[in-house]
């Protein structure tokens, strides 16, 4: 289809508008509506790289937006960034130069129209296309506002979802309509089967639920679900995680008396798993190496009764005060934090001098892009080879302060198999003195096989997958030291 814009035309009413003096885009003072600030944010993530959690955190805090404003800007920013592909793949048939020649704030402003136009069937077409015309006059000059208006009534004329085209691939075919990067989807089919490929793309496009875990030093888990279906909140104990509690229609629990008096911790249900499974004894000594923002840390403190030690290490000290904050609101005095690379922890520790370690460890994230939907834009293959790298040698180094007996877990929020699977196996074969350890807590491994996710026989590793339970892939591995 022939564009509506050509790159000259476009280029002569940015100059139109400078030449007026009129304001380009203006981004002072802070946004009136809902869509201002969608638009402010999904600007800031195309220009400068910004993540689109915190980037949506500070325009919200800034705007004061009322409840159900602020939510149709958080559902812009997600469902824009996450149905990029397809919809970049929509504007480029209408747009000449689409989207490199086009200003940054005029790409974002019509992928967010179209979003709204595509997926958002509660907000009427007209009124999609009216505010984007007065948001394009009011950050720019008429020959944008005449641009975006045309492009959107041409796409409500011709058909707002348009025919697939003919001979793709499987990869190309559900990366189109899922809006995933070809190349991800292509590894998603070779790993995991074409239809739990599908699963997964689809899987990430859906809102993220919001879980918390249960502080059994304060809370018992009962006590809290009543206490929140008196205040109007659906809440159910969680099918995955012991201490796990799923939440809808519940605002922000966080800025709740409960979480305030250490009651819980906002995480995901596949996280909490990870310390469930390392098991650290009360009373003993555990590690947890890459910590930030201290989720792990505070629920191997729980688990351990508030005796013992867990030390908590991160490599940026901006990032300890977060973590320690975090312990003491949730009333544990048995965190001690640390700073430092953790592939330098062994210099810092004598060998074999932790019941547990925890390497929770950097990687590429493609477990959480419901959560942070760029990460399958900015990710490349060549990342999850170094990250690979990285995991392999932070495995190493992490596991020479496992005791004799103790026990090592490896946990990354990806679902690429060299960075999980692949990654444990390697250690393995280079270690013999560690073995799997199917020895996970009962509980977790009857929902795991409930859902028909545990292998067969069970080792100790497992790959959550986003689609099993609503939710984060998650990837686990629990190892054990062979005694001296």
């Amino acid at each position: 289809m022939k564009g509506t814009e050509s790159e000259t035309d476009l280029n002569e009413r940015e100059n139109t508008g400078k030449a007026a003096g009129r304001e380009r885009p203006g981004r002072s003072g802070k946004p009136a509506t809902a869509r201002e600030a969608a638009l402010r944010v999904l600007e800031r993530v195309e220009r400068e790289g910004a993540y689109s959690g915190l980037e949506l955190n500070r325009v919200l805090t800034e705007a004061g937006l009322k409840p159900q404003d602020a939510a149709l800007a958080t559902e812009l920013v997600y469902g824009t960034i996450q149905r990029l592909g397809t919809i970049d793949d929509v504007l480029a048939a209408r747009v000449k130069g689409w989207p490199r020649k086009i200003e940054p704030w005029v790409r974002c402003l019509l992928r967010m129209s179209y979003y709204q136009l595509r997926w958002l069937d509660r907000v009427p077409a007209h009124a999609v296309t009216d505010e984007a015309v007065r948001l394009a006059k009011k950050r720019g000059h008429a020959g944008i506002a005449g641009l975006v208006n045309g492009v959107l009534r041409g796409i409500l004329r011709e058909g707002v979802v348009p025919p697939p085209p003919a001979g793709l691939d499987a990869a190309e075919s559900i990366a189109l309509e899922h809006s995933h990067p070809r190349w991800l989807v292509a590894r998603f089919i070779a790993a995991y089967g074409e239809a739990a490929a599908e699963a997964i793309c689809a899987a990430n496009n859906e809102p993220p639920r919001a879980s918390v875990r249960v502080n059994p030093l304060r809370a018992d888990r009962d006590e809290l679900l009543a206490a929140m279906a008196a205040e109007g909140i659906d809440a159910a104990p969680s099918r995955l995680a012991p201490a796990g509690i799923v939440a809808s229609r519940a605002g922000s629990l966080a800025a709740t008396p409960w979480y305030r008096d250490g009651l819980f911790t906002v995480q995901d249900e596949s996280s909490m798993l990870v310390a469930a499974v390392a098991a650290p004894p009360p009373g003993g000594r555990a590690l947890d190496c890459c910590a930030a923002p201290g989720g792990k840390t505070t629920h191997l403190a729980e688990l351990m009764e508030g005796r013992g030690e867990v030390i908590a290490n991160d490599i940026h000290p901006h990032k300890e005060e977060l973590i320690a904050r975090q312990a003491e609101r949730l009333g544990l005095t048995n965190v001690r934090t640390t700073v430092g690379d953790a592939a330098e922890l062994a210099g810092k520790f004598p060998a074999g001098s932790m019941d547990v370690v925890l390497l929770d460890a950097p990687c590429s994230g493609f477990g959480v892009i419901r959560r942070k939907p760029e990460i399958k834009w900015n990710k490349t293959e060549a990342d999850i080879a170094a990250l690979s790298e990285l995991q392999r040698s932070l495995l190493e180094k992490a596991s020479g302060l496992v005791r004799p007996g103790g026990v090592l877990v490896y946990s990354t929020c990806t679902i690429a198999p060299e960075e999980n699977e692949e990654t444990v196996r390697h250690f393995l074969a280079a270690n013999p003195d560690f073995s799997l350890s199917g020895d996970w807590p009962e509980t977790i491994v009857a929902a795991l096989r409930g859902a028909e996710v545990l292998p067969e026989p069970f080792e100790g590793m497992v790959q959550l997958l986003p689609q099993t339970f609503g939710s984060d892939g998650f990837f686990i591995a629990r190892m054990r030291r062979r005694e001296a």
